[in-house]
């Protein structure tokens, strides 16, 4: 018998989604793949660049993610570039929706990892940063860096 996986192996990071939203809330769901896809996660082959997560007709779907194609897939390719259905209960989807409608809100991808064996992709209810909030956050960060380089010789 094999025995199952279990715990959180990190399968990529949308690392440029806190420089252009602010992450308000985060929440976990699975997502509907096909084998040839799973295969291509499992080599890292994924890039999260314009993803969302759209609501139409009851469903959560997931755009603009970029799942390479598997190279030992043979005749059965999928599309990289499909909508791809996310797990969710059916009030989690009603309470995203309302947020979204309500508050000008959208719903980004922030991580794609294993967890017990099954592949989740953790969403954030973000609101985008305008240009000069981007630009106060890089003054920050250098004025913190120049502190800690400051401190750090004396």
């Amino acid at each position: 018998m094999c025995a199952k996986p279990t715990g959180i192996k990190i399968i990529a990071t949308h690392r440029k989604a806190r420089h252009l939203y602010e992450l308000l809330d985060f929440f976990e769901a699975g997502i509907v793949l096909t084998g040839s896809e799973v295969k291509s996660l499992r080599a890292g082959k994924i890039s999260f660049m314009d993803g969302y997560v759209r609501i139409s007709g009851g469903e959560a779907l997931l755009s603009g993610v970029h799942i390479a194609t598997y190279a030992n897939a043979g005749y059965a390719q999928h599309d990289p570039d499909r909508e791809r259905k996310l797990l969710l209960h059916k009030h989690e989807i009603n309470a995203l929706r309302a947020k979204m409608e309500q508050k000008g809100l959208t719903i980004v991808p922030t991580k794609v990892y294993f967890k017990n064996g099954k592949i989740k992709v953790e969403l954030a209810l973000a609101r985008g940063k305008k240009i000069h909030d981007r630009r106060e956050d890089l003054k920050q960060q250098a004025i913190k860096r120049d502190l800690e380089r400051e401190f750090g010789r004396s």
